[in-house]
């Protein structure tokens, strides 16, 4: 057993993280969740660090209930990976064209397409459902029903914030292809709005923390927040689907001598709600900050955009509900790192890979983060390490 249990209000807390280590302010939130009538049990990643409402590397387990917050705004948020036929020895000197060609390709921070992406038009993307995928959008709350447009032109975009595009080398030095993305603008407008609705619950009323607010099964409002869940966890899946073919059209282009191959994508949310049985318990399992690491399932376990990233597989642990960390978590916030670091810090921090390096990106500097191998370190007996990657061009927004 690699966890410490940490005595919770209802159930014990399992912490994969030192408790000596966790800020105060995060403490207090997993005491908080512990406090809710529904809670089953509560594991907590080492990544873990404050978040709103619900902590960030909480893994909450809950009968009949689901938390929105404990979700976050970014409904579905998570990672693709995949590894090419290329090697290093295929890759130009200079990898600032490369560079260029993926942010053409793929619109960043607030940016969209012209027109939405015809998916007929991409590679060996499936097209599978895309057409009732778009039909249950009318089905979703009526708050956001004009925003379909604006959903439809940014599928296939990154966003900001922490989300990258990456092209990475292995230690066998093959090259592969890794992106961050979620459910972009429409997540969060769906997210919001629940979190609104919920607050306003009568049962939510006497909660410790009113973002920690509840649906609870067999009711209207449960309801309609799992229809426009699973519908914004479709579509960041699909997101991250469309980008990863943008970008494999990339190298396809770049590297037509090469006649590049792939292999099949990884693909893993880490804010998301999963059905899932436990103790012969039918559970509502919320994921934030975390991937589900169930025996053999593969995921992405990234750093920071100067020290690296983890493909797994799952070891399928039960005492965390079969989870594991979604990266390496922050250690300070994004305003604390402008204020601490400069950009020639992330210069120096970011030397060797084709990256941004202005002020508009040091709030991301490798320095704000926790150490990845620590955090790897720390669930050992969650996943067992596949590749370990280092990027060399990242595109942020």
């Amino acid at each position: 057993m690699s966890y410490t249990e940490v005595p919770g209000a209802r159930v014990p807390i399992r912490m994969w993280a030192d408790p000596a280590t966790v800020e105060g302010a995060a403490m207090q939130q997993l005491r908080n969740i512990s406090t809710l009538p529904w809670l089953h049990g509560l594991a907590v990643m080492p990544d873990v660090h404050l978040g709103k409402g619900a902590t960030v590397g909480s893994v909450i387990a809950m009968n009949g209930a689901v938390c929105p917050a404990a979700v976050g705004v970014d409904i579905g948020c998570g990672m693709s990976a995949v590894k090419t036929s290329l090697t290093a020895r295929d890759l130009p000197d200079d990898l600032s064209r490369l560079r260029s060609k993926i942010e053409q390709a793929i619109p960043v921070g607030r940016g969209l397409h012209g027109e939405p992406v015809d998916p007929r038009s991409l590679h060996g993307f499936g097209t599978a459902g895309w057409d009732d995928f778009w039909d249950r959008f009318d089905q979703v709350a009526p708050e956001v029903k004009w925003r379909r447009e604006r959903a439809m032109q940014q599928m296939g975009t990154l966003g900001s914030g922490n989300h990258f595009v990456e092209v990475c080398v292995d230690k066998a030095d093959s090259v592969w292809l890794m992106l961050h993305s979620g459910s972009r603008n429409i997540g969060k407008e769906l997210a919001e709005h629940h979190m609104t609705v919920a607050r306003s619950l009568p049962h939510n009323q006497g909660i410790v923390d009113r973002d920690l607010a509840v649906f609870i099964a067999d009711t209207p409002q449960m309801n309609a927040y799992r229809q426009d869940l699973f519908w914004a966890q479709e579509y960041a899946k699909r997101n991250r689907a469309m980008m990863m073919a943008l970008f494999q059209d990339v190298l396809r282009r770049e590297f037509r001598k090469a006649k590049v191959a792939f292999e099949p994508v990884i693909s893993c949310h880490h804010n998301y709600v999963a059905e899932e049985r436990y103790d012969g318990v039918d559970l509502l399992v919320t994921r934030k900050g975390a991937i589900r690491a169930g025996s053999g399932d593969y995921g992405i376990i990234p750093g920071s955009m100067g020290t690296g990233s983890y493909i797994v597989r799952g070891l399928g642990s039960l005492d965390s509900f079969n989870s594991a960390s979604h990266g390496a978590g922050r250690k300070m916030s994004r305003t604390a790192a402008k204020k601490r670091f400069t950009t020639q810090d992330l210069e120096e921090q970011t030397r060797g890979v084709e990256c941004r390096k202005d002020s508009g990106v040091v709030d991301e500097i490798p320095g704000a983060y926790k150490s990845i191998e620590k955090v790897m370190d720390q669930q050992r007996d969650l996943v067992e390490v596949v590749a370990h990657l280092k990027q060399v061009v990242c595109v942020k927004g």
